[in-house]
Formats: C-alpha cells, sequence, structure tokens
C-alpha cells in the first residue's frame, strides 16, 4: 500500500510543483473514495469574500491558506475566505474543460499544469488576463516563467518556480575518481569526466533520458532550437534536435551514460540508483532539491548544485532553461476575479510567499528579490542548506540572468509532443538503437498525421 501511494504522489510530482506549509486554521473533509478533498479558511469578519480554488495537490491547500491568512493581515478591508478542492489530475483538467465551454461550474482560482495550460490558450480564452497583477513584481520575477503562461503579449498564469535547470553532482564519488566538477563548463568536458569515471569506477556517470526531456530542452535551447519552426509548424526533426540527439547517442555508446530506471531521475525507481551511488550526475530542474532530502537521505553533505554545462563559453546561449511548472489562473467570468487576482499575485510572485517557497520546499523562487537575501539563502539552520555541499543559491545567482525556455509553451502541440517523445521517440533512439533521424522522421510524420 505505501508503495503505491508513493507512486501516485510522484506521479504528480513530476507534472507540476509540490507546495506544503501547515495550517492550523483550516478544516479539512474529504468526502468519500476518489472525492476531491476540501480545505475552507475560517475568517472572522462580515465582510468576506468567498472564492472557490481548485487544485491536483492537495498541498497547495495548505500553502495557498496560510498565505490568504497573511493576506487577510495585511488588508482588512479586502478579507478572503477560500474554499479549496483538491482533484484528480486529470479528473480536475476534464473538469475545468467543460465548466469554461459549458459557462458553468467553474472556480474562481485554478492549477494548471504546464503540460495541460496550452489548450487552455485556445479560442475564446476563459482565463483572466494577469498582466496588470504582475506589474508590482513582474522586474523581480524570472520573465521566461511568465512566458510560459503568456500568449499574443497577455500573461494568464502565475508561475509556482523557476525551475532552472542545474547540476547535482556528487563530489565523494566524482573525487575518489580525481574529477572536480568546478572545472566541468562544456558539454565536452561533461563527457570527457563521464568517460574517466566510467574509467576509474566501472559505474554510470549519469542518465539519459526516455521519459522526460530535462537534459534534452536544456542543450537544445542552449543551441536555440525547439520542436517548432518560426511560424508554430511542427519541426521536430529539425537538423538542431538531431545533432543534439546524435551528441546524447554518442554519450550513450561510451558506456559512461545510460538510461535510469524509469526512464529519468524524478521518479521512485532512480532514487535508489543515485542514493546507492550508481549514478554520480543529475541534469534536473532545481526543484529537485525537495526529492534529495526525501528520496536520497544518505548523499547529505556529498552533493554539490553547479550551473549546468554549455556548448561553448564563448557564445552567447542560454546557461539554464525552466522545467515543468504549475500556472496558477483567474476565472475571467467570476464575479471576484478582480480580487482573486490581486489575491493570487501576492501569494505567488510576492517576497513573502516566495521566502516560504524556498524554506519549505527548497524550490528555487520565481521572485529573484529572495534570492540576493544570504540570511535566507545562507540560513545554517535551513533544511536545504544542511544537506548539500555547497549553497545551492550561488550557482543560482551565476545564471540569474540568463535562463531561458524552450520555444512557445502556449501552442497546443505542446502536449502531443511531449507524449510522443517520452513514449516512443527517445524509447527508440536510447532503447532500441535506432537512427536518430530516422526515429525523428517517424514521430514527425505521426504526429503530423495527428494534428491533421
Amino acid at each position: 500500500m505505501k508503495k503505491k501511494v508513493l507512486s501516485v504522489v510522484l506521479s504528480l510530482a513530476m507534472t507540476a510543483t509540490l507546495f506544503g506549509c501547515g495550517n492550523s486554521s483550516t478544516n479539512t473533509s474529504t468526502k468519500g473514495p476518489g472525492a476531491a478533498g476540501t480545505t475552507e479558511m475560517e475568517v472572522e469578519g462580515e465582510d468576506v469574500t468567498t472564492l472557490n480554488v481548485w487544485t491536483f495537490i492537495e498541498l497547495h491547500q495548505k500553502f495557498y491558506t496560510d498565505m490568504a491568512e497573511k493576506w487577510n493581515e495585511e488588508h482588512p478591508d479586502q478579507k478572503v475566505k477560500l474554499v479549496l478542492s483538491n482533484m484528480a489530475y486529470d479528473d480536475m483538467h476534464n473538469k475545468l474543460s467543460l465548466a469554461l465551454e459549458s459557462g458553468e461550474g467553474a472556480p474562481d482560482i485554478v492549477d494548471i499544469e504546464l503540460g495541460k495550460f496550452p489548450s487552455f490558450l485556445q479560442g475564446d480564452i476563459g482565463l483572466r488576463d494577469l498582466t496588470d497583477v504582475m506589474a508590482p513584481y513582474k522586474d523581480k520575477v524570472v520573465q521566461a516563467r511568465l512566458d510560459i503562461y503568456s500568449k499574443d503579449g497577455k500573461y494568464y498564469g502565475l508561475p509556482t518556480h523557476v525551475g532552472a535547470t542545474v547540476a547535482f553532482y556528487n563530489t565523494e564519488l566524482l573525487e575518489a575518481a580525481g574529477i572536480n566538477y568546478e572545472e566541468i563548463k562544456t558539454w565536452d568536458d561533461f563527457k570527457n569526466a563521464g568517460v574517466k569515471y566510467f574509467e576509474a569506477t566501472g559505474k554510470y556517470f549519469a542518465t539519459i533520458e526516455t521519459t522526460a526531456q530535462w537534459m534534452i530542452n536544456l542543450m537544445l535551447a542552449q543551441k536555440g532550437g525547439g520542436y517548432l519552426d518560426a511560424s508554430g509548424n511542427l519541426d521536430i526533426n529539425n537538423d538542431k534536435m538531431v545533432e543534439v540527439l546524435t551528441y546524447i547517442k554518442g554519450m550513450q555508446d561510451t558506456g559512461a551514460f545510460s538510461v535510469v530506471p524509469g526512464g529519468q531521475p524524478d521518479n521512485e525507481e532512480a532514487y535508489p540508483s543515485y542514493n546507492t551511488g550508481e549514478y554520480a550526475v543529475q541534469i534536473m530542474p532545481f526543484w529537485q532539491t525537495s526529492r534529495f532530502l526525501n528520496y536520497m537521505t544518505d548523499l547529505s553533505g556529498k552533493v554539490a548544485i553547479a550551473p549546468t554545462p554549455v556548448w561553448n563559453t564563448s557564445d552567447n546561449e542560454f546557461k539554464s532553461i525552466g522545467g515543468g511548472g504549475t500556472g496558477t489562473a483567474i476565472i475571467a467570468s467570476g464575479e471576484n476575479a478582480d480580487l482573486a487576482a490581486q489575491v493570487m499575485a501576492y501569494i505567488k510572485l510576492s517576497a513573502e510567499a516566495n521566502e516560504e517557497v524556498w524554506n519549505v520546499l527548497g524550490f528555487d523562487p520565481v521572485n529573484t528579490e529572495v534570492w540576493a537575501n544570504t540570511q535566507l539563502t545562507q540560513n545554517p539552520e535551513n533544511q536545504f542548506v544542511k544537506y548539500f555541499k555547497n549553497y545551492p543559491f550561488d550557482s543560482l545567482n551565476a545564471i540569474k540572468d540568463n535562463i531561458g525556455t524552450i520555444g512557445d509553451m502556449s501552442n497546443e502541440k505542446w502536449p502531443s509532443i511531449n507524449n510522443e517523445f517520452c513514449t516512443v521517440t527517445l524509447n527508440n533512439i536510447f532503447e532500441n538503437g535506432m537512427d536518430v533521424k530516422e526515429a525523428l522522421d517517424e514521430s514527425q510524420a505521426t504526429l503530423e498525421n495527428e494534428f491533421q
């Protein structure tokens, strides 16, 4: 039973970001198997606005309620009472689609996972433009994380974290093999270090992905590539994609890189492989910090966080991109849409909220004002500062001004592209040995047929 529950939690974690913050002043009730868990705030006073919130991550309820209480303290004339419903991932997104199509039954506020967001930005968009409420925070927030929930210059989602892609190095293993992770600057350095490590230890250096695209997307974005052309047309078999996947195939062919159990570092099959030292390196979004603390406890004090390699140190390329995410949206037709937008912008973008994102979860806050607060980020009592060998925010501040994204994330083709890559394309290349161009051409044809 425990394994089954863990599997469910982890599957959600791979598609979204988990927030958690305790709150003693909420009443929580779950109505029957599979029903939505409901959290309702207790708010004193007569002039209180009730806002209904849907989410697919139970821990969001506690975080939102805690921050809403702080909002009420600071805005006594605009108090809100959040009534939050937690639902299964697919159930919530499907229910939201039906509610927007019918014009009935939608909440005031809803969490929408990054992979699902594009489908809600098509046609007559039912989400409120949040450009105005973002304005007080915009110059402090990583722009790339706003862009992934935008369309035609308007912003429809409030980001949860940056998810900056970084490198996690097991320094104990690398030092024993004579490798200094600080000397790894380029992908060639990374590949060569992997070969040296494999020859010295007989163990794998890093992973090849088949069920996710964390490293692939980073390497592709650094080359200025993507999955769509400039007009938004499907273009997954382009030259830059071929070049990136061929390079990774060459890494695999050295014997130093292999497909980790589960196909990527963030799953319950992969964690033990890292915890026992079968792999030495992960290229992952920064939110992987929480996985280390929860599932790779034997590595405490051994793992250093560093900027990822680049193709050429002299080139003006992205040093990182954001990975994963959940955007909080406001239903445009809601009676209290304007107030809901103001409240959630505070909860998602303010410095107060973002401090809790780091303190509690170890995620990289979207409000980079927090990044400069060394009393917070280097607090010796912080659980994440204690776990990692170096200060995690040192790497974030080194790449702060050069974090990008991988193409137009609002395009409705994204969910299908992601599904094809993570179930067919990458398996064909890295598990079945298919030629890279042949595998990409085959998937291009499959997706073109789907989009007709």
